[in-house]
C-alpha cells in the first residue's frame, strides 16, 4: 500500500437505505414486507423514482419505466410520495450529521460525506461515530442507513454501497489496496456506462486489472481522466470534503406526453428550454461555455451532444446557436423523440473538473501548481 499522507483523514459517508421508499413503508404499514415501487402510474410514461429492497428483487432499479417494472412485479403497490415527509426525514438526518462534524458535503436529500478527523466530540474512533450516527438516525426517524468509513471519499462512498441495507463497511489503509483492486470496474467512480463499456473490451474487469497500467497509457487512452483511475486504483484521492457542494451544470428536460416526430416542434420546444436555461443561469449568476442535447427516443435509447463554445454565454439566442448545430447530430425529425434536454457546464470561474484536475491560464508558475499534488 503506497503511503498518502503525512496524516490521513477521518471520513464517513452516509448513505440511506432506499430513502424514498423507506419513508413511504415507514409511515404506511400496510406496505412494508412488499414490493414498493415510488414512481408514475405504470399506465403512463413515468419512470422509477426509487423502490423498496421487496422490488428490487424482481429486478426493478431507478430510472427503469414503471411499465416495465409493472410486467416485473405486477402485484407491486404503485404510488408517489410525500415530499414534505421526505424533507422533514431529510432535514432530520442532516442535523444529525451536523451534531458530529461542521465539514459536512451534502450530496442529496439522504446521502453525504461527512469529515470526521476532528470532530465535535472528541472521539477518535470514526467508526464508533458512524455507528452513533446511523443509531441516530433511526432513534429520530425509524429509518436505516449504510455506511462506510475510510481515509478518502472514494473509498468511502463504495464502501457504504458494500453491505446494503443497514450496514457499516470499514476500510483501513492497510486493507485498502486489496480491497479496491478486487473492487468490479463499474464500482469505481468516474466510470459511467461508456467507460466501463470501453474498460471491458480492453480486459479491465476490476481493480487489479486496471493497476497494471501505467499512467501515460491510462491518460492515451482514457484522456484527462487517466491520472484520476491511475491514483484512485492505488488509494489516492486527495479530493476534500466540501461544506458547499459547487453546481458542476445547469439544464433543463421534458418527458413528453407522447412521443414526438415533427423537427419544428422540437425545436420550438428547445427553444423555450433555453429560455428557461437562461433564466436559471440569470438566477446563479453563471456563464457556460459547454452546451449539451440530451435526446431520449421512443425505444429508450439515449445520447447526448455536446459542444464548447470558444467563449462564455448564458443568452437562450447563444444556447439555440449551438443546438442547432448539434441537432443534425441526432435522429431528431427522424425518430420518435420521448425526451429533450438541454444542458449548460463549464462555467465561468470553476477551476476544477470532476476528477479533480485543475486548468492553469498561462503564463503560469511551476511553484503555482506544485502544493496541488502530493508526491509519493
Amino acid at each position: 500500500m503506497y503511503t498518502l499522507f503525512m496524516s490521513l483523514r477521518k471520513i464517513i459517508h452516509v448513505d440511506m437505505d432506499a430513502f424514498f421508499a423507506a419513508v413511504e413503508q415507514r409511515d404506511h404499514p400496510e406496505y412494508r414486507g412488499k414490493p414498493l415501487i415510488i414512481g408514475g402510474d405504470p399506465r403512463s410514461r413515468g419512470v422509477v423514482s426509487t423502490c423498496s429492497y421487496e422490488a428490487r428483487k424482481y429486478g426493478i432499479h431507478s430510472a427503469m419505466p414503471t411499465a416495465q417494472a409493472y410486467k416485473l412485479c405486477p402485484h407491486g403497490i404503485f404510488t408517489g410520495c410525500d415530499f414534505d415527509r421526505i424533507k422533514e426525514a431529510s432535514i432530520q438526518i442532516h442535523e444529525i450529521f451536523h451534531k458530529y462534524s461542521d465539514l459536512v458535503e451534502p450530496l442529496s436529500l439522504d446521502e453525504a460525506y461527512i469529515d470526521v478527523t476532528e470532530n465535535k466530540i472528541g472521539e477518535v474512533s470514526a467508526t464508533r461515530l458512524a455507528m452513533r450516527i446511523k443509531d441516530d438516525i433511526y432513534k429520530k426517524t425509524k429509518l436505516t442507513a449504510s455506511a462506510g468509513v475510510s481515509y478518502n471519499k472514494f473509498i468511502a462512498k463504495v464502501a457504504s454501497d458494500f453491505n446494503k441495507p443497514n450496514g457499516l463497511t470499514v476500510i483501513t489503509p492497510n486493507d485498502a489496496q486489496e480491497f479496491i483492486l478486487n473492487l468490479p470496474i463499474r464500482k469505481f467512480w468516474g466510470v459511467g456506462k461508456v467507460t466501463e463499456k470501453r474498460m471491458l473490451q480492453l480486459g479491465i474487469k476490476t481493480g487489479r486489472e486496471l493497476f497494471e497500467y501505467k499512467e501515460y497509457e491510462l491518460i492515451e487512452l482514457f484522456g484527462k481522466a487517466g491520472p484520476f483511475f491511475y491514483n484512485i486504483v492505488r488509494g489516492i484521492d486527495n479530493r476534500e470534503v466540501e461544506i458547499v457542494r459547487i453546481r458542476k451544470s445547469v439544464g433543463r428536460e421534458h418527458t413528453f406526453s407522447e412521443d414526438i416526430t415533427d423537427k419544428d416542434i422540437l425545436r420550438d420546444f428547445l427553444n423555450k428550454t433555453a429560455m428557461k436555461v437562461e433564466s436559471d443561469l440569470r438566477k446563479s449568476s453563471k456563464k457556460a461555455m459547454t452546451i449539451t442535447l440530451k435526446v431520449k427516443y421512443h425505444d429508450f435509447t439515449q445520447i447526448t451532444r455536446s459542444i464548447t463554445a470558444p467563449c462564455y454565454l448564458y443568452k437562450a439566442k447563444d444556447i439555440m446557436l449551438y443546438i442547432d448545430s448539434l441537432i443534425p447530430k441526432t435522429l431528431i425529425g427522424t425518430k420518435p423523440v420521448r425526451l429533450l434536454g438541454i444542458s449548460t457546464s463549464s462555467f465561468f470561474g470553476e477551476e476544477e473538473d470532476k476528477y479533480g484536475l485543475m486548468q492553469y491560464w498561462l503564463p503560469f508558475k511551476p511553484e503555482e501548481i506544485a502544493p496541488r499534488f502530493n508526491y509519493l
